[in-house]
């Protein structure tokens, strides 16, 4: 379990205290967080009074038909990632090719860019401020760098049955923390008590022993890679009678059944079956170690601390 020790206030200990630390609990916690999910973006997706896609107004201007040549993020950050393994990678283009043809005006999260965030710990600040933070993470004799990026290699956590998951402004490839699914042969001691929420919940800590003040907004039981972003409506409207632009809600709709076929066909292949999961089905998070990145980090992009 965690050789962390806890702060009262770290925001992922009430799922663990809550769960009693049992994997299955915090499994079904975070697949109903991301069924429930769904379910209330698609119907309001296809609801009638759908008023369109929530386009991403700064990637629009940084990327696509309508980039602004010069412009700058202005969004500085300081977040803990880690990146998917070659298997998720490609598992990541198969649900890009599938989307990519029937809509293009669509926005993919290039392969070298993909990150689940493990961590934010500080966002939408200036680069003075996030430089104030990384010093002080850069200075701390208590936590360095190296500790926090080298955790995961001590402390292994698998997450299975991916599953596409979206809102109208992003999709996403999300998955549930295993519960000892597959694990073969291997002590049954080894059941996987430790869990990716216990992994944030530590990695939150370290950053506070560190004396790095902790904002996140990303606290809720989900594990997901964005994989896609809205900038455009092309696509997915028409021009009404009077010349007016209307949400086409045939195309919208398309694309919610997409995303319905896509999720089945990762449940029938990629889920634990008969003993086994399928190469892309399964990631143990981190075996690379983390990385700490800051500065224009929302695509995957910005800096990386060093950890030596």
């Amino acid at each position: 379990m965690s050789s962390v020790p806890m702060s009262e206030d770290n925001p992922f200990q009430s799922l663990i205290v809550e769960a009693n630390h049992d994997p299955a609990i915090i499994q079904s916690r975070y697949e109903n967080h991301r069924t429930t999910r769904n379910s209330q973006q698609s119907a309001l997706i296809l609801a009638d009074s759908f008023p369109g896609w929530s386009l991403d107004q700064i990637l629009k201007r940084l990327d696509g038909p309508e980039k602004e040549d010069g412009f700058v993020d202005p969004r500085n950050c300081l977040v803990i990632w880690a990146r998917p393994s070659p298997q998720v990678r490609d598992l990541i283009s198969f649900i890009q090719n599938e989307l990519k043809p029937i809509f293009p005006s669509l926005w993919l999260m290039p392969p070298e860019n993909l990150h689940i965030t493990v961590l934010e710990a500080a966002h939408s600040l200036t680069e003075e401020q996030i430089e104030d933070l990384v010093q002080t993470l850069l200075s701390s004799k208590d936590v360095t760098p190296a500790d926090i990026a080298a955790y995961p290699r001590s402390h292994a956590t698998r997450l299975i049955k991916p599953m596409v998951s979206f809102d109208s402004a992003a999709l996403a490839l999300s998955f549930v923390p295993a519960a000892g699914e597959c694990l073969g042969a291997e002590p049954s001691s080894n059941n996987e008590q430790y869990t990716y929420h216990h992994l944030r919940q530590d990695v939150f800590d370290m950053v506070r022993q560190a004396k790095v003040p902790v904002a996140s907004r990303y606290i809720f039981p989900s594990a997901h890679l964005t994989i896609a972003r809205f900038i455009s409506h092309d696509g997915f409207t028409f021009k009404g009678s009077d010349g007016t632009e209307t949400v086409d809600h045939l195309r919208v709709k398309l694309l919610i059944d997409k995303i319905g076929e896509i999720n089945q066909r990762l449940e029938n292949e990629y889920w634990p079956k008969k003993g086994a999961i399928r190469e892309g089905g399964e990631w143990t998070v981190g075996q690379e170690g983390l990385i700490i990145r800051r500065g224009r980090v929302w695509y995957g992009d910005g800096e990386k601390l060093p950890v030596l």
